[in-house]
C-alpha cells in the first residue's frame, strides 16, 4: 500500500473498553448482511490467520512486530504470542505485513514475513523505527531488508525465530515485503515489493552512497543511468538480467517451508542461482496480498498499482513456468510511461520479446474509474489490500458467492465480490460492491469453520471485523455515545443513540438502555437518555436497538467518574507553517490534567501522518512515525507526490488512562512547473504519467520528479526525435522541484 504506522495501546481504565466490540463506522453492506466487531483496542493489525481445526486458535499480526493469539473467537482477551519489535523496522509502510499457519497437524509453526531493521545480512537495530536525515527516508532512503522466519506454536509462548530468508534490499519507505499463503501442494507462498521509490522513476539513480543495493552497472556507489541501469524498481526484473545474483524484490516465491529452499519441481530448480530456484514469478511492484484458491495451488495476489493501475493477478499452475508480469516496463496491460520514456534497455528488450513475453493482470482498474458503475466507493487513489475466496462448496452466505473471490482496496475503503462464471472461475464481468465504506480493510480472510468474511481494521478502530448473513432482513447498527465521558461525581451524563440505523426500508428502530451496567436493558426506552453516577470510577453503558424484524445490535461507552481527561496542547508547530521537502521541523507541547496538574513526558506520545489525496480530496493515510515519551523533537518533512499535508498528533495519558489530544495540519509549499515542447502538441512524460504539452503539474517545493522526453514520436505525418531540454537534462532526467514557478522545454526535430 503506498501506503500505512502508529499509536500504543491504551492502559488500565480503557483497556475493557478498548477490548470489547468497539463502534466505528459501519460498512454499507447487501440486504442481509451485518458486520461486527470481533477485538478491538489492537494497534495497527496487519493479518489475521486461522489455526486449522481442531486447533481453533486465531492469530493477529500488528504492524510494529507483536502477534497476538486468541483461543478462538470467543475469547475476549488476548496473549502476546511473540514479540519481534525489536527486529521490525516499524515505520511507513514497512512493519510486519506478512503472516501464515502451517496446515500440517505435526508442524505446529506460525510463520512471519516483515521488514527487517538491519541490511541484508546485518544486525538489527539499524534505524530504530525511524530515519535520519539523513539519508532521508524519501531522499536518499534508509536501506533495510525482508526476513521470512518461523516459530513454534504448540503452545501460546512463541518458539525461538528460525530464520529461513534474510534477502528484499529495500531504499524507500513503502513497496516492502508482502504475504505468505499455504498451497494445497504444501508449498509455502512469499511475495516482496520492489523496495524502490513511489515519487519518481527509480533505476537506482538515487541514494547515499548511491546504488546502495549494488545493482549494475554501477555496483554501489557507482553511477546509474538509462539505457544501462539495472537498479530501483527494475531489481523486479532482476531474474532476465544474469549479469547479477537474482534478488527476490517484486518476486513471488515458492519455497519448502521446513528450509526455505525451492522446491524439487519448482520451475527453475535447476538453475544455479539459488533465488531464481525459488522464483515462480515476478515483475510485481508491491504485491501486498494474496491468496489461494481453496483446493488448488493457484496463487492470486493483488498488486499495488504507481499512477493509473491496480492489479489482480493470477499464476494459473506455478510449477508450469516462471511468469513475468512486467513491471516497471508495464503497469496493467500498458507500457509504464515513466519507465517506457526512460529508454532503459530492460524494458526495451522486453517490449521488443513480443506477445506472450508478459503476462497481463486477471483484472485491473484505473484509479480514476469506478469498479462497479454507479457506487458509491470513492475514485482517485487506490490501493489493493486484500483477496480472499469464498469457499465453492459453500457456507452461510448465499450459494451466488460460491467460489467467488472478494478483494479490497485500502485507500478507497471498499471490498468488491467477484462472482464465478460459466468456468467456475472468478469472473471479471461480474463484479459487485460488497462492503462500501469499509473500515481501513488491509487483510481479507474466510474463517475456516463459520464461513464467514473477516477483516482486519488499520486504523479505523484498529479492530478485527466479521462480516455475516442472517437471512432477507440486514440487522440494525446500534451507535451509543455520552456526553461528558468523565468528571467528578455525582457526574450526569446524557445518552444519544439516535446515531443508530437499519438499511432496510420501513424498519423502525426501538431502542434498550442498560445504565447501571447489571446487565438489564431496563433503564430507558428512547434514543437519547440521563443518568447520574456517583460511584467513582469506569461505568460502561449498553445500548440495545432492535428492527422490526426482532433483529439487534448493542453498543457500549464507558464513562469514567472522578476522574477527567487530560487536555493536550500542541505548541509548535502551527498550522500556518508551509514546509518544503527535506525540512527539518521541530515540534512540542505538553498537556494537564484536572487530578495530575502537569502530564508527564513519559504520559505524552506523538504520532505524524501523510494524507495523500486526490484531486477529488478524498484522502487516506500513511502513518509515518511515532515520538513515544517525550515533550517535542523534530522530523524531517517527506517527499510525496501532491495533494498530500501532513498530521501532527499529540496524546497525553493520565495516571487513570484517560487520554486527551491536539492535531495540527500541516500543508506544504507548492508550486507550479510547466511542460512544454518545440514544436507544440508532443509527448511528455512526468513521474509515471504522459500527457501532451503544454501542461502544468502541482508538486511539493523540493520535491523529486523524473521529466522525459518521449522519443522519437510520431505527430501527424512526421516523426520528431529529442534534441535537447531547456535545464540542460538528459532526455530522462530528475528535477528537484523550484521554489518559483518553472518551465521546462522540450526541443525535437523531425528524422
Amino acid at each position: 500500500m503506498r501506503g500505512r504506522r502508529l499509536a500504543s495501546l491504551c492502559l488500565l481504565v480503557l483497556l475493557a473498553t478498548l477490548l470489547s466490540p468497539a463502534t466505528a463506522r459501519a460498512s454499507v453492506l447487501p440486504t442481509g448482511f451485518s458486520e461486527s466487531v470481533v477485538w478491538g483496542g489492537l494497534n495497527n493489525p496487519t493479518n489475521i490467520e486461522f489455526a486449522p481445526a481442531p486447533d481453533g486458535r486465531i492469530f493477529v499480526a500488528e504492524k510494529s512486530g507483536i502477534i497476538k493469539v486468541f483461543d478462538n473467537q470467543a475469547d475476549p482477551t488476548a496473549t502476546v504470542f511473540a514479540n519481534l519489535s525489536g527486529n521490525v523496522h516499524d515505520f511507513w509502510d514497512r512493519g510486519m505485513l506478512g503472516m501464515a499457519v502451517d496446515p500440517r497437524p505435526a508442524s505446529p509453526y506460525v510463520y512471519l514475513l516483515y521488514t527487517y531493521d538491519a541490511p541484508i545480512g546485518g544486525q538489527p537495530p539499524t534505524w530504530g523505527d525511524g530515519c535520519p536525515n539523513p539519508p532521508g527516508a524519501t531522499a536518499d532512503g534508509c536501506v533495510v531488508s525482508g526476513r521470512l522466519s518461523r516459530v513454534d506454536a504448540s503452545t501460546n509462548q512463541a518458539g525461538s525465530e528460525q530464520v529461513l530468508i534474510n534477502d528484499w534490499c529495500q531504499q524507500y519507505p513503502s513497496h516492502s515485503v508482502g504475504d505468505l499463503a499455504f498451497g494445497a501442494d504444501g508449498a509455502l507462498y512469499v511475495t516482496g515489493g520492489d523496495g524502490a521509490s513511489f515519487n519518481f522513476t527509480d533505476w537506482g539513480q538515487d541514494g547515499n552512497p548511491v546504488n546502495p543495493c549494488g545493482d549494475p552497472p554501477g555496483g554501489v556507489g557507482g553511477a546509474m543511468s538509462p539505457p544501462t541501469a539495472e537498479g530501483g524498481a527494475l531489481r523486479s526484473q532482476d531474474r532476465r538480467t544474469p549479469s547479477d545474483p537474482t534478488t527476490l524484490d517484486g518476486a513471488v516465491l515458492r519455497l519448502n517451508p521446513d528450509t526455505g529452499a525451492a522446491l524439487p519441481d519448482n520451475p527453475l530448480a535447476s538453475d544455479s542461482d539459488p533465488n531464481a530456484r525459488r522464483m515462480v514469478a515476478y515483475g510485481l511492484r508491491n504485491p501486498f496480498r494474496m491468496t489461494i484458491r481453496p483446493g488448488t495451488s493457484e496463487v492470486w495476489l493483488g498488486d499495488v498499482g504507481w499512477s493509473t493501475w491496480e492489479e489482480l493477478n493470477r499464476i494459473p499452475n506455478p510449477t508450469a513456468g516462471v511468469t513475468n508480469f512486467g513491471w516497471p516496463c508495464y503497469e496493467g496491460a500498458a507500457r509504464q510511461p515513466g519507465y517506457d520514456g526512460a529508454n532503459l534497455s530492460i524494458c526495451e528488450n522486453l517490449y521488443a520479446a513480443g506477445p506472450g513475453a508478459v503476462t497481463n493482470p486477471y483484472y485491473a482498474y484505473d484509479h480514476a474509474a469506478q469498479v462497479v458503475p454507479g457506487e458509491s466507493c470513492p475514485t482517485g487513489g487506490s490501493s489493493t489490500a486484500g483477496v480472499a475466496f469464498y469457499p465453492a462448496t459453500g457456507g452461510p452466505y448465499p450459494a451466488a458467492y460460491n467460489g467467488a473471490l472478494f478483494f479490497a482496496d485500502y485507500t478507497r475503503d471498499c471490498i468488491w465480490v467477484m462472482q464465478t462464471g460459466v468456468n467456475g472461475l472468478p469472473d471479471p464481468n461480474n463484479r459487485t460492491t460488497f462492503a462500501a465504506q469499509a473500515s481501513n480493510p488491509v487483510d481479507l480472510e474466510v474463517h475456516p469453520t463459520t464461513g464467514e468474511l473477516w477483516y482486519a481494521d488499520f486504523q479505523g478502530a484498529g479492530a478485527v471485523r466479521k462480516i455475516s448473513f442472517a437471512g432477507p432482513n440486514t440487522p440494525p447498527t446500534a451507535v451509543a455515545t455520552a456526553n461528558p465521558t468523565s468528571g467528578p461525581a455525582p457526574l450526569t451524563v446524557t445518552f444519544d443513540g439516535s446515531g443508530s440505523s437499519d438499511p432496510d426500508p420501513g424498519d423502525t428502530l426501538s431502542f434498550a438502555w442498560d445504565l447501571d451496567d447489571d446487565g438489564a436493558f431496563d433503564d430507558a426506552a428512547t434514543p437519547q437518555a440521563t443518568f447520574t453516577y456517583t460511584a467513582e470510577g469506569p461505568h460502561t453503558a449498553h445500548l440495545r436497538v432492535t428492527d422490526s424484524h426482532a433483529a439487534s445490535d448493542t453498543d457500549s461507552v464507558t464513562v469514567t467518574v472522578g476522574n477527567s481527561a487530560p487536555t493536550a496542547t500542541i505548541s509548535s508547530p502551527t498550522s500556518s507553517l508551509r514546509w518544503r521537502v527535506g525540512d527539518t521541523i521541530s515540534f512540542s507541547g505538553g498537556a494537564t490534567d484536572p487530578q495530575d496538574g502537569t502530564v508527564p513526558a513519559s504520559g505524552l506520545s506523538w504520532s505524524l501522518v501523510l494524507h495523500h489525496c486526490d484531486l477529488g480530496g478524498s484522502c487516506h493515510q500513511h502513518p509515518m512515525q511515532t515520538f513515544p515519551g517525550v515533550a517535542g523533537g523534530s522530523f524531517t518533512a517527506p517527499d510525496h507526490e501532491y495533494p498530500s499535508h501532513l498530521e501532527l498528533t499529540l496524546t497525553a495519558t493520565d495516571s487513570g488512562g484517560l487520554q486527551g489530544t491536539d492535531s495540527v495540519r500541516l500543508d506544504p509549499q507548492t508550486v507550479n512547473l510547466t511542460f512544454q515542447t518545440v514544436p507544440g502538441g508532443l509527448r511528455l512524460v512526468v513521474n509515471g504519467t504522459q500527457a501532451t504539452a503544454t501542461f502544468s503539474r502541482t508538486v511539493i517545493v523540493g520535491s523529486t520528479n523524473t521529466i522525459s522526453a518521449v522519443s522519437p514520436q510520431p505527430k501527424g505525418n512526421k516523426t520528431y526525435t529529442f534534441v535537447s531540454w531547456s535545464d540542460g537534462g538528459a532526455q530522462t532526467h530528475v528535477i528537484t522541484a523550484p521554489a518559483t514557478a518553472t518551465s521546462y522545454t522540450a526541443r525535437f526535430r523531425t528524422r
